[in-house]
């Protein structure tokens, strides 16, 4: 992994790890969970309103695929991309059950290394979802190489985990010290584990990916994800509390884009356009 150091490719190499041994799990893990289901159906809607129909759009950490077809069943062409193998195979089988294999296309590849794509597009889209972009300390790196990859006027959509969660901080009443304070970890990251294999976290608020991409980028909407809604981790929760779980979903749409909740969510979505 040219231009990175030993301690970031090491870091790179155990969450492909990782992530790799999960995917076998992943969908059975996920799927079902009625606020993953909420997550990516408030994802999905924020891209679309400033994606071109039946763009291209360059996955960044596809995962098994899920946002990939789906897209693909809207009329998009998606490039789809991951560094865990594990994650590719889903995905390929994925594609295949979904006859998709004329509008998405896949390719191992870390986003620390976006120059040595097979498939350098250019695209009308770039998109990352559920902070696979937090698991690199060269965030800035990243970043820097979007540009090239789209067309004029093209749109990078990123969901990302900012420095401070209301949701996990509040896990101080339940003496839960070290999830409470894991986002202030700073430069050193926050040490992350996921089927026995452990990797390290970074944690990045807006104002990172704006000012970084401030001199080739406008940034069009920032949008707080599970702020007034629970995190997916806390399970059961839509199940046990369903009204509740109804009231909160409409209340976070309503203050979503409002401060301080567009910042202090597990998540926050991010659009910004090309110059």
């Amino acid at each position: 992994m040219a231009g990175l150091s030993t301690t970031s490719s090491i870091n790179e190499m155990s969450t492909a790890k990782a992530f790799s041994k999960q995917s076998v799990v992943f969908d059975e893990l996920y799927s079902a969970n009625r606020i993953v289901q909420y997550k990516r159906v408030r994802v999905r809607a924020h891209l679309q309103q400033y994606a071109i129909p039946k763009g291209r759009i360059l996955e960044l950490n596809a995962g098994t695929g899920e946002d990939a077809v789906y897209f693909a069943e809207q009329g998009y062409r998606v490039h789809a991309t991951d560094i865990a193998a594990g994650m590719q195979k889903v995905l390929e089988q994925k594609v295949v059950d979904n006859n998709q294999s004329g509008r998405i296309t896949h390719e191992i590849c870390s986003y620390t290394e976006l120059d040595m794509l097979i498939d350098k597009g250019p695209y009308d889209h770039i998109f990352s979802n559920f902070a696979g972009l937090n698991c690199t300390d060269r965030l800035d790196k990243v970043l820097s190489s979007f540009a090239p990859l789209l067309k004029e006027k093209g749109i990078v959509t990123l969901v990302v985990l900012p420095e401070f969660c209301f949701w996990e901080f509040s896990l101080l009443l339940k003496g839960k010290w070290k999830t409470a304070f894991r986002r202030f970890a700073g430069k050193k990251g926050a040490r992350s584990h996921i089927e026995g294999e452990y990797f390290t976290c970074w944690y990045y608020n807006p104002s990172f990916i704006i000012n970084t991409l401030q001199n080739e980028f406008e940034c069009l909407s920032v949008e707080g994800l599970c702020t007034i809604v629970p995190p997916s981790y806390i399970e059961g929760f839509a199940e046990k509390y369903p009204r509740l779980f109804t009231w909160l979903c409409r209340w976070e749409n309503r203050c979503k884009a409002f401060w301080p909740w567009r910042s202090i969510g597990d998540y926050y979505i991010i659009s910004l356009r090309k110059r």
